[in-house]
């Protein structure tokens, strides 16, 4: 194997790795409905909202890695949603579906060996798709982090 074809897989594999903390399933699965909106006292947001948050900036990452007309949102009111609370339990099964695909997408991207990872992306200003996906898998580390925190602040969290 290349190291071409390691470093690959590696960013891949980054993307949604459970090695060092959990990983995106672990941080939104049984999360009960009516903690889904509460923000617990001291904390800023509510895990729909760090939900939310993910999916749309993951988007974001996604479209400009692909798509040489993508307009991002605004900073910051395109990046989170506009209530504490899914609207409904089909809108936060819908946001987890589409992280998920989201992350696939961009695991096809960087495991597709006619893309360049180093190469500036045309329309950027110096950004690559291994810095996209770096960005993309740090960005969700934190707030994976932060959603954990949130359930263990209300104390959904099962180790």
């Amino acid at each position: 194997m290349s190291h071409d074809e390691i470093l690959r897989q590696q960013i891949a594999k980054v993307l949604d790795w459970n090695e060092a903390h959990a990983d995106f399933g672990a941080a939104v699965n049984d999360l009960p409905a009516p903690m889904r909106g509460r923000v617990p006292e001291g904390f800023p947001h509510s895990a729909w909202q760090l939900l939310e948050h993910l999916r749309l900036a993951l988007w974001d990452i996604l479209e400009f890695s692909r798509d040489a007309r993508h307009k991002s949102p605004q900073w910051p009111e395109g990046y989170w949603p506009a209530t504490v609370a899914p609207p409904s339990n089909k809108a936060w099964d819908s946001s987890v579906d589409s992280v998920l695909k989201h992350l696939e997408a961009l695991r096809k991207l960087v495991t597709d060996p006619s893309r360049d990872l180093f190469a500036p992306l045309p329309h950027g200003t110096g950004q690559t798709l291994l810095r996209e996906a770096l960005l993309a898998a740090d960005h969700n580390a934190y707030h994976l982090g932060q959603l954990v925190l949130v359930r263990k602040a209300l104390g959904a969290w099962h180790e």
